[in-house]
């Protein structure tokens, strides 16, 4: 074969390679990857956690599919010194409604939130252990609950709303092993956390409502796979939430083991996201003269609210000592610091949720309550 036929098979060559390239470039530009998560509101809850597709590969990775983002307030509700991972899907074409920073954003129809619990260096084969994935679903007629119990071999999580116990011995970051008889919560301790009340067509109604997904909690970065990023203004971004305008700093709470934080924000933030679900009006425990949301607690009535000098007269079964909820520099006479600091389910607060004392905690309480001026 002669040089001048040899070069003008190459020249058809690469004309056929670059027109290739370019189709598939095309293409491309053109395709559009769909999300696996299915949320059939027809039929979940699912039998099982992997029916929703929510994550890649093993199941005990947590790696979020597409469309799945994953999220983390502030602070933590304390849950007997468990990991949590949380997540949250919606379905394309709807989005959140921002209602305020102190409250929920109001996430549409579809809608799934995903936390899941899990314990790490857990005895005697120090390996991270899954004990539960909590699923919350918003179906046209509400929010729906759905509890995942994972396997032993850690493959697999199966609905049950039963409520059930687990042993735990761990190793934590200080060397120290401690053991919990963990409570994987009923639907029913679920309702008790997560209702509100609501007055619909002149009566009286209970309804289920999210907990920690407030502006308030979520106005501080987050580290995604790829980038790291306001989290409010990354559910923006991806479609999750219309645009809104940030919480100032003053409406914005903190992570309460920022030691760097003021002591009086950090009990702020502690108690919003421990205490608050129950302890605002038409909530379980409004009953109680504590109102401990965030945006209760700044300003001139924040004190009185979160306890500080009101009476415990009405509370019967308690030592005569604990004469007010919160006394200032003495923990001994205050009713809010005897709840936290005690295992015994007639007197502990929060009631569901731990059955640790959170050492932690009661710790910044105590500097918050000695960091108070006495009562007039």
């Amino acid at each position: 074969m002669n040089k001048k036929l040899l070069l003008i098979y190459f020249f058809i060559a690469s004309l056929i390679i670059v027109f290739s390239c370019s189709k598939n470039e095309d293409s491309n530009e053109n395709y559009t990857e769909i999300s696996p998560v299915s949320v059939n509101l027809s039929t979940v809850p699912y039998p099982k956690l992997s029916d929703y597709h929510f994550f890649d590969g093993p199941l005990k990775n947590l790696s979020p599919s597409l469309d799945v983002l994953p999220y983390k307030p502030a602070s933590s509700l304390f849950s007997d010194y468990a990991h949590k991972k949380r997540f949250i899907w919606m379905p394309k074409g709807v989005k959140a409604t921002y209602n305020g920073d102190g409250n929920i954003l109001e996430l549409p129809v579809g809608a799934a939130i995903i936390k899941t619990f899990y314990y790490d260096n857990v005895q005697p084969s120090n390996s991270t252990k899954i004990i539960e994935t909590r699923v919350m679903i918003r179906k046209s007629t509400g929010w729906i609950f759905a509890n995942y119990i994972w396997n032993s071999e850690q493959t697999e999580a199966f609905l049950d709303l039963n409520g059930s116990y687990q042993d735990i011995s761990w190793t934590d970051e200080n060397g120290q092993t401690k053991n919990v008889n963990y409570r994987i919560p009923s639907e029913v301790q679920c309702i008790t956390c997560h209702k509100t009340k609501q007055i619909i067509n002149g009566n009286e109604e209970t309804i289920y409502v999210p907990i920690g997904i407030k502006p308030q909690n979520l106005n501080f970065n987050y580290t995604y796979s790829n980038e790291t990023k306001n989290q409010l203004i990354k559910w923006m971004e991806v479609g999750f939430a219309d645009n809104f305008n940030l919480p100032t700093p003053t409406n914005t709470a903190v992570n309460y083991e920022d030691s760097s934080q003021p002591i009086a924000l950090r009990a702020r933030s502690y108690l919003d996201i421990n205490c608050a679900h129950c302890h605002t009006e038409n909530k379980h425990c409004d009953y109680r003269p504590m109102r401990f949301a965030y945006s209760q607690t700044g300003g001139s009535l924040g004190n009185t609210n979160m306890g500080v000098c009101v009476n415990t007269e009405d509370m019967q079964g308690f030592p005569s000592s604990l004469a007010k909820i919160v006394s200032p520099g003495n923990i001994y006479k205050s009713m809010l610091f005897y709840r936290i600091n005690t295992t015994d389910e007639t007197y502990r607060m929060p009631l569901h949720g731990r059955t640790l004392i959170h050492t932690e905690g009661v710790t910044l309480i105590e500097q918050w309550i000695n960091s108070l001026s006495p009562c007039q």
